[in-house]
């Protein structure tokens, strides 16, 4: 599933090349998404300007003057910006265009979502009961130190849940635990402020770097530019189960939680 840098990835690739432009039309081939696709969207957004881009989460929200089109990426699904006539294929069931240029909506699961809101957009369903956004000042030591008493849930499951902080998926929060030393399994009532501390700081670090390089190579992730992500070459733990751990040369043990792959070093991880 495409993670917080990969969705922050793909909005950075097509914002520079439809910002302040108007949609010219609007073209719908499957409206069979997670949700169906509002039947007046092409009167909704047709001849309108578009004003940004804006991620919440793994949510893409384009700004136009009377309301946000709510755009997620599902299990498989990626928006990327093509020449208008370029042929599209089984799976390309949306595309935006802006004169010469499109951005084109592909999901092979149709897991993914495209919806509109005219209201409040923090207010809708799906955003207003998010945690904070993990590079956020928002996300501190202190909150994540407060939040986590008589917490029994491990901390790993407990960092993955939206409500708590958005966007720290699978991928990275393997990574986060690993590189701040602790054990996936662990009660996040048990995180000491130390832990928690430096937690958040490996949290926003791997972030930071995963969304430099262009977020992560899973499957068939690719950015706003079609290019795919360069960070998975970096990964410490994650789909390294049973590998030599990089800090101390002990086999990495993997096991499931949450019905995730949990990759963790038990001489590094406590």
């Amino acid at each position: 599933m495409p993670e917080l840098p990969e969705v922050e990835t793909t909005r950075r690739g097509i914002e520079p090349h439809v910002k302040g432009c108007k949609v010219s039309k609007i073209i719908v081939r499957n409206a069979r998404l997670r949700w169906p696709i509002p039947k007046d969207l092409p009167k909704l957004l047709e001849n309108r300007k578009l004003y940004a881009i804006h991620r919440r989460g793994k949510y893409l929200l384009f700004e136009f003057s009377h309301g946000h089109l709510i755009v997620h990426l599902g299990m498989s699904g990626s928006m990327r910006v093509i020449k208008t006539k370029e042929t599209h294929g089984k799976h390309d069931h949306v595309d935006i265009k802006f004169g010469n240029t499109t951005l084109r909506f592909n999901d092979p699961r149709r897991f993914g979502a495209i919806l509109w809101e005219d209201g409040e957009i923090y207010d809708h369903k799906l955003l207003k009961h998010l945690g904070p956004e993990p590079l956020s000042d928002a996300f501190d030591a202190e909150y994540l130190y407060r939040h986590s008493r008589k917490r029994s849930q491990a901390v790993k499951s407990w960092i993955m849940d939206s409500k708590i902080v958005v966007g720290v998926g699978n991928i990275y929060a393997n990574e986060a635990l690993f590189s701040s030393g602790i054990h996936p399994l662990k009660a996040a009532q048990k995180l000491t402020k130390a832990q928690a501390m430096n937690l958040v700081k490996e949290i926003k670090d791997v972030l930071s770097k995963a969304i430099t390089r262009g977020g992560t190579t899973l499957r068939d992730f690719v950015g706003g530019d079609g290019k795919p992500g360069y960070f998975a070459q970096e990964l410490n733990v994650y789909g390294r189960g049973g590998e030599p751990c990089k800090s101390c040369g002990k086999k990495l043990t993997e096991k499931r939680l949450t019905q995730r792959s949990t990759v963790y070093c038990t001489h590094c991880q406590k």
